[in-house]
């Protein structure tokens, strides 16, 4: 063999054994990125696997429970909120029922109260005859006895002559122009007004002075 062919021999095993060496390291490059793959996959698959699992370990018992309460605590208020509601509704009754034994002879009383005027309109009529005096004692007995019974009732008649015009109790239907009475005040009672307790049945009727 020439030295020539030598050189060319060996100039040829030179790039053969360049070309081994870069496939070498293309291969062991390759290697490293599948193994960087692999690695990534692998840590996705556990991450996957423990979502997994951590929704798998999820006890019904506990979502159960969870329901369970939230229904309690809704059930509660309601209770809570219907019992509110009945307090309310028995105190209402309560007070109605207080006002109304307390006013249960206002009809009664309301009524009675012109044959009270008829009576008191008797006893102003004046007679010599000693029956009428007889007469006229008995109804005024009968006119107390009645008075008494419905006071006992709450009747109370209504003040009214020297007292300052009330609107709430008096009534005028007269103005008057007395000097011995001030501005404003009552100066005659036409007729009796009268109250059941603080409620007033019939206010009185009266003349005011301007």
């Amino acid at each position: 063999m020439t030295e020539k062919n030598q050189t060319a021999n060996q100039t040829d095993d030179g790039i053969k054994a360049e070309q081994e060496d870069t496939q070498t390291v293309n291969q062991s490059q390759n290697s490293v990125k599948d193994a960087d793959n692999n690695e990534v996959k692998g840590d996705h698959m556990q991450e996957d696997s423990q979502e997994s699992n951590e929704q798998e370990d999820v006890d019904p018992t506990v979502e159960k429970i969870q329901e369970l309460e939230k229904l309690a605590n809704d059930n509660e208020e309601k209770y809570l909120r219907l019992y509110a509601e009945f307090e309310n509704y028995k105190r209402r009754i309560q007070n109605e029922n207080q006002i109304n034994k307390t006013y249960k002879a206002q009809s009664v009383l309301t009524d009675i109260l012109p044959s009270i005027d008829n009576i008191e309109r008797a006893l102003q009529i004046e007679g010599d005859d000693d029956s009428f005096k007889s007469l006229q004692k008995g109804v005024q007995m009968v006119h107390e006895s009645l008075l008494k019974a419905l006071k006992d009732n709450g009747l109370e008649e209504i003040v009214a002559e020297g007292e300052e015009f009330d609107p709430n109790l008096h009534q005028a239907v007269v103005q008057d122009d007395n000097p011995d009475f001030k501005s404003g005040e009552v100066t005659q009672e036409l007729q009796k007004g009268y109250k059941l307790k603080d409620r007033v049945l019939r206010p009185s009727m009266v003349k005011v002075n301007q």
